[in-house]
């Protein structure tokens, strides 16, 4: 751990994994709501709020009341996660070795860069169209500039994000509000949209786990734009300001999403969303795909801290700095752009199965994670132990953890319902996934089990240090 390591009088961040000391924290939580309302404002929001209608077939009705939920439920297990920010100070990647162990967490943290990856590269599709649309320019050279800007802000760094993502919360929301005025007040929807598609239990689950697994998927790295506040920010005021700002910034894109598509069923995302706002059109697809830029920049960023945290996990002594996290992000960066060359052609299907399997693997470590956290450990953690090799006091591999994980897996596979693979107990159910609820449902209880009666973990565990619904602590400035 490296809290000495004093910081450069620079706007690029110098801090990547190490430890953020109390002394350089800073902010308030309600900037915690402007980080993620204005990064999900965004062209590939609204492109999974599209699959609704698109891919499941959905009326609009059941779309958008799916969307909701998907969004409501999934929200509460992401802002969850973004209390242990303030408190620990460290990203959420590395946070996992205290319940994997300090090589045990791999496994996950390898997943997770894979994820960043496959978000980045689904917004490199979308926003290269955008720009195409808008430019004139090949889709391939397209896609590489919204990458580089992307690219750039992960370099710079934290600060510039959340600045980022102020500014887009004010400009990117008032678009969409313009869009919705525009699309349905001024040109108006198609007469077929409101008596198309057809309404089915698996397209609903489908729809509101994609809109679940939206909120889940930020998960793992919430708490890497939360580290550097202030440890008496609260975890009431740290899940309800991420809470807010994730589920409304994604949910109304989403909306849009489902008239887009059932308006436009046979158009791609962009020109889909060009014949809805016709007259307004460039102005929307502009910011929604400047926009990605920001979003891109938090996939990269956070791909690059948990490449770092494998890294430093294999090699301890090695802690870089700024200029080894823009080596990783651009490396990242060119590997998620030849994903998104290669995987364009059909790119709804593709994302679609792309969440599906992510969601599988994603939902047992939140599991862990979070029963850790608030049921067992109450937020106390040996963060010194946490840059040993050895894993100090967690050790190189918790078999419970591990364990527990696989099995999350595996219980998930027969309720998985994609269109490449689906389980016996989906097609029992008419193809509708309820995979992701089985998961909590077995992993929760099982691993707390588990780390009581064979690690006696939480046995006598210290006071809650904040409660969720408690009255809100003081925030620092």
């Amino acid at each position: 751990m490296t809290d000495a390591v004093a910081p450069q009088a620079s706007a690029v961040e110098v801090r990547t994994i190490d430890h953020i000391p109390l002394t350089e924290r800073h902010g308030r939580a309600r900037s915690l709501f402007t980080i993620w309302f204005g990064s999900n404002i965004m062209l590939l929001t609204v492109a999974t709020g599209a699959v609704s209608t698109v891919v499941y077939g959905l009326p609009v009705w059941a779309a958008v009341l799916a969307v909701a939920l998907g969004n409501i439920v999934g929200g509460v297990v992401m802002a969850l996660h973004a209390a242990q920010g303030p408190q620990m100070g460290v990203p959420q990647m590395l946070q996992t070795r205290a319940q994997f162990g300090s090589f045990g967490s791999l496994l996950v943290v390898v997943i997770v860069v894979l994820m960043y990856l496959g978000f980045f590269a689904s917004n490199l599709v979308l926003g290269g169209q955008a720009v195409a649309s808008l430019l004139h320019f090949g889709q391939g050279w397209s896609i590489t500039l919204i990458g580089v800007l992307g690219v750039l802000g992960a370099v710079v760094g934290y600060r510039l994000i959340h600045a980022f993502s102020g500014i887009l919360s004010v400009v990117a929301g008032a678009i969409l509000v313009l869009a919705f005025v525009w699309g349905l007040g001024v040109n108006g929807m198609p007469a077929h949209v409101w008596a198309s598609g057809g309404f089915s239990a698996a397209g609903f689950m489908g729809t509101l786990s994609l809109a679940a697994l939206w909120q889940i998927a930020y998960a793992p790295y919430v708490s890497d734009y939360t580290r550097y506040m202030p440890k008496d920010t609260g975890v009431r005021p740290a899940f309800w300001a991420t809470y807010g700002g994730a589920v409304l910034g994604s949910l109304f894109p989403m909306i849009l999403g489902t008239f887009v598509g059932a308006a436009y069923p046979k158009a791609d995302t962009v020109d889909g969303l060009s014949q809805f706002t016709h007259g307004i059109d460039a102005l929307v697809v502009a910011v929604f795909g400047i926009a990605i830029a920001c979003t891109n920049a938090m996939n990269l960023y956070c791909g690059a801290l948990s490449t770092i945290t494998i890294g430093q996990t294999l090699f301890p002594r090695w802690m870089p700095r700024a200029s080894g996290r823009a080596v990783v992000c651009v490396v990242l960066f060119l590997a998620a752009e030849a994903m998104a060359i290669l995987g364009r052609a059909d790119f709804l299907v593709n994302f679609t199965n792309f969440m599906s399997l992510l969601l599988c693997v994603l939902i047992p470590w939140t599991a862990v994670n979070l029963v850790d956290y608030y049921a067992l450990r109450h937020g106390e953690y040996d963060i010194a132990a946490l840059f040993e090799r050895d894993g100090g006091r967690y050790g190189r591999f918790n078999v419970n953890a591990i364990v527990c994980y696989v099995l999350g897996i595996l219980v998930q596979l027969p309720f998985l319902s994609t269109t490449m693979y689906e389980g016996s107990a989906a097609k029992a159910f008419g193809g509708v996934d309820i995979s992701w609820i089985i998961g909590l449902a077995v992993i929760c209880p099982l691993y707390y089990v588990l780390m009581r009666r064979t690690a006696g973990v939480g046995a006598q565990a210290p006071a809650v240090t904040g409660e969720l619904f408690a009255p809100a602590t003081k925030v620092a400035e």
